[in-house]
């Protein structure tokens, strides 16, 4: 086979997605009716000619006490999965919040975990030589020292960050070998179908509140 006929190897690229960073950039951009986001369309639409998306993975905690919520998040999750993403959960930890002038005590409930298990999940991956590029769809300055530790031990990968709308983080883009900010266009591209055929036969319809 000559030289011409060969083709260039193409860059293999890991996404890592941090779900509630991305929801909560999606809500304070206004971009609501963007929810139905196709995550592995999403990806694709990152990519430039030389790459190949060989996973993507997806980081996310089960929303608690709020009914409504956790019906069109599970309907959501079963649309990431029916594309073949790779779900990693953490959870949500309980707290309580007082009102200092009227003592009144709340409930508040925090994400816990989706750094933690973005960071190994992308260690072990450049560990085993999953990627050639890794794809952080972030903004959170807690996922700083993972994508150092890439570079300092893996000189030949790389960590690029696609940041979610409104979640900018200059600590990180300093950091990666690489930045944008995610657009209303890319984000328009990759939704779902308004209904989901899964492989059971069973249809996943978007939420309307999603509309």
């Amino acid at each position: 086979m000559s030289e011409a006929n060969i083709k260039p190897k193409k860059e293999r690229v890991v996404v890592y997605i941090d779900g509630f960073n991305l929801y909560f950039g999606l809500k304070d951009a206004g971009f609501e009716n963007y929810k139905w986001l196709n995550l592995k369309l999403l990806s694709d639409n990152l990519l430039k000619p030389n790459q190949e998306l060989a996973a993507v993975k997806y980081f996310t905690s089960r929303v608690s006490n709020n009914p409504d919520k956790q019906k069109r998040q599970s309907t959501y999750l079963e649309a990431l999965n029916s594309v073949g993403l790779k779900i990693y959960y953490g959870h949500y930890q309980s707290d309580k919040v007082e009102c200092r002038q009227c003592g009144k005590i709340w409930p508040v409930y925090n994400e816990k975990m989706t750094d933690v298990n973005i960071a190994t999940q992308i260690l072990i991956d450049a560990f085993q030589d999953k990627f050639e590029m890794a794809m952080l769809i972030s903004g959170d300055s807690d996922l700083v020292p993972p994508i150092k530790a890439v570079h300092e031990y893996f000189p030949k990968k790389r960590v690029l960050v696609a940041f979610p709308p409104k979640r900018h983080n200059s600590s990180i883009s300093l950091v990666a070998k690489g930045s944008m900010t995610i657009g209303r266009k890319k984000l328009a591209d990759s939704q779902f179908d308004p209904e989901i055929k899964k492989r059971d036969g069973f249809v996943l319809k978007k939420p309307k509140e999603w509309d």
